[in-house]
């Protein structure tokens, strides 16, 4: 297709043809088109450039198998992925997810959502994401050990502090970035920052884990400010039990709001009573330490509890913070959260709202923080990794939460006044998407056609 298309469905028709069933990354790209748009149409630079397609193909993707013995003897294979899909602003840097669902279409519409947030963070980032179809759960340490290990082999040659710097995601936590950081400094024999998360012993940034869950409700808190109004005294719905969605509670008591709800793949919660700090203690020694279900809090603390649902039907509540998994709130649910009446919804996961969802709420009036925004204090403090590694320094707990606090604050304020400047006040959608795309769009015209 050698023709600049004229109009999106045009545009959307060539995202498909090239990408045939990768239907998570044809939802990520028309949920930034759908918004960028306008812009393309009156500055018909960026079409001429064949900008929107550059942006949709990867720079470059490596697929590789990862062999590997498990405790029994047994030979296992499974595959790796890593996609550097744009460096138009800085090296990569998005996560790793280990999960049997990974596949490539899940990578580049992660990778290409994480382009956008990166930009919105101010940071010098390009984006990209990678992983493999393995299952930490379940398996020994040393069986996750060997392997990282057989993942970090081949997928060493490929990064590096200036080129490519891999996270934590879904299933890589502390102690698989360690492993992976060990073979890659056997491998490379040198130290250096090729990933973040890392533990604070040996190169780590203080907050990092906290961050993404610390980063969504400041930038909640932001988007209450400027409607004159604040998260203190307000009833939040969280979704997921893990990382984010335990760090998001943390920082909703801290500035004086009562989270009533946690869920995982089984059902949910409802502790009308708030989920206060000597609670969520237990829930991060059940889910980190213990690995339970979220159903033994329901036992634990007399309350309710809801088998096989998700929590967007509970009442009262003021703001709603998905931070389980991609598309966990369907239109039905939208409808549930629009008729009791909920002011925010702001995303903690990686595009958890279907397209037709997030649309009816925000045609509804809620405001809607989309996940490239609301969620980018998680690679945000990763970045703040990468300069600590840089300059061969760490930097305190306050430094770092006050820097996090810095960002997305910025980051709605750039979010708000964009929407405002294409006359769409408080859509933060179409702000963010405008305001990641320019900034990188405007990088790749400024180095030719790479």
């Amino acid at each position: 297709m050698d023709d600049v298309p004229q109009t999106l469905d045009e545009f959307m028709d060539y995202v498909v043809t090239k990408s045939a069933a990768q239907y998570e990354f044809h939802q990520a790209v028309r949920e930034v088109t759908n918004s960028v748009w306008p812009l393309l149409e009156s500055d018909p630079i960026y079409l001429r450039a064949k900008i929107p397609e550059r942006m949709v193909h990867a720079e470059r993707i490596i697929i590789f198998r990862v062999p590997w013995v498990d405790d029994a003897g047994e030979v296992q294979v499974n595959r790796g992925f890593r996609v550097e899909m744009n460096s138009a602003i800085g090296p990569y840097k998005g996560g790793l997810r280990f999960h049997p669902s990974v596949n490539l279409g899940i990578l580049k519409f992660l990778a290409f959502e994480q382009v956008f947030k990166n930009a919105l963070t101010s940071l010098p980032m390009g984006g990209g994401k990678g992983g493999a179809d393995f299952d930490p759960k379940g398996r020994s340490d040393n069986e996750v050990m060997r392997f990282c290990q057989a993942f970090m082999s081949e997928l060493f040659r490929h990064i590096g502090p200036h080129t490519d710097v891999p996270a934590g995601d879904i299933g890589v936590g502390g102690r698989e970035i360690g492993y992976m950081f060990g073979q890659y400094k056997k491998l490379a024999n040198q130290f250096s920052g090729i990933l973040t998360g890392k533990g604070t012993t040996w190169g780590g940034s203080l907050i990092r884990p906290e961050s993404t869950g610390y980063g969504l409700v400041y930038f909640t808190e932001e988007m209450f400010r400027a409607q004159g109004d604040s998260i203190n005294g307000k009833t939040v719905i969280v979704s997921g039990s893990g990382n984010v969605a335990q760090f998001a509670v943390e920082n909703i008591n801290r500035l004086g709001g009562t989270a009533v709800a946690l869920s995982d793949s089984g059902g949910f919660i409802h502790d009308p009573d708030g989920i206060d700090a000597e609670k969520l203690a237990w829930v991060m020694d059940l889910k980190n330490i213990r690995r339970g279900r979220i159903s033994e809090y329901a036992e634990r603390f007399g309350v309710e509890y809801y088998p096989g649902q998700r929590p967007w039907g509970v009442e009262g509540a003021d703001v709603a913070l998905p931070c389980a998994t991609q598309n966990e709130i369907n239109v039905d649910n939208a409808k549930q959260l629009v008729a009791n009446g909920i002011q925010i919804v702001a995303e903690g996961a990686n595009m958890p709202t279907e397209p037709d969802a997030e649309k009816l709420l925000v045609d509804s009036g809620v405001l809607f923080g989309p996940g490239k925004a609301a969620n980018a204090g998680g690679v945000s403090v990763s970045g703040l990794e990468m300069a600590q590694n840089a300059g061969f320094t760490s930097w305190t707990r306050e430094e770092v939460d006050g820097k996090l606090l810095g960002i997305m604050t910025k980051i709605h304020t750039t979010c708000r006044e964009t929407a405002e400047e294409f006359e769409v006040p408080n859509n933060y959608v179409v702000g963010a998407n405008i305001a990641g795309f320019r900034k990188v769009a405007t990088a790749m015209l400024d180095q030719g056609v790479v």
